[in-house]
């Protein structure tokens, strides 16, 4: 059923697993997921370039303008580091629109907090999160934006299954990466298709270069978010 839907979809990769046993090194809220079955990279900077250098190649319109961000909308930048797309979509959706910028991290929202207060960005709030919890509300967003740091999610299974319900019915989760192994800083886009449908999310599309480096992969609540006990774990072949 669910694991002959995922094999049709992810050539290369064997979809069928059943779920891993709890283990003490996993967070107590993530033990009725699967373990990620690929190396998790290891978050290493805050940082993915100077935004000098990702306005010169005119990134964060190109990012935005593939996502469709319009004035008026509400949208998550999740693992929002030192708040680079952060101020640009605030700038972008305007004062009827919102975004709050989220990241595992206390100190990195801390600093993103002082930012948004000094730069007078009324239209921002900051959210701590978990490895496997965004924490963010339910209905609330029309792009959750998720920009090289994917591959660093340890429990993406769990952490999508609680990303679903933030979505508005027509919302979109925008994902930027590169075609490599998670443990080299990327998520191959047939894993991280895989990884998506095996929680009920329906792929939208790829674009397959954009200014940010690597591609944009689009994906939507699909008709109903799959039960934890059935979800099914993507494997990497070897």
């Amino acid at each position: 059923m669910l694991c002959a839907a995922l094999l049709a979809v992810c050539t290369g990769l064997s979809a069928c697993d059943s779920l891993s046993q709890p283990r003490s090194d996993r967070p107590e809220t993530a033990r009725n997921f699967p373990r990620a079955d690929r190396p998790v990279a290891p978050i290493i900077s805050t940082r993915w370039s100077t935004e000098e250098d990702r306005d010169r190649v005119n990134e964060a319109n190109d990012i935005m303008n593939l996502a469709g961000i319009k004035p008026g909308m509400t949208v998550a930048d999740i693992g929002a580091g030192e708040g680079y797309y952060t101020v640009r979509l605030a700038k972008r959706v305007g004062a009827r629109g919102r975004v709050l910028a989220q990241d595992i991290i206390a100190e990195v929202i801390d600093q993103l907090g002082r930012r948004v207060t000094k730069e007078n960005w009324a239209n921002v709030s900051v959210k701590l999160g978990s490895e496997d919890d965004p924490k963010l509300p339910e209905a609330s967003f029309d792009r959750v934006f998720m920009i090289h740091m994917y591959h660093e999610i340890s429990e993406p299974y769990a952490f999508l299954w609680r990303l679903y319900p933030a979505l508005k019915p027509d919302g979109e989760i925008i994902v930027v990466d590169t075609d490599r192994p998670t443990g080299q800083h990327g998520t191959p886009p047939l894993l991280l298709r895989c990884e998506f449908e095996a929680i009920g999310f329906r792929f939208v599309g790829l674009t397959a270069r954009t200014a940010a480096g690597g591609y944009l992969a689009r994906f939507t609540p699909g008709r109903k978010r799959v039960d934890p006990s059935e979800i099914v774990a993507c494997r990497v072949k070897r």
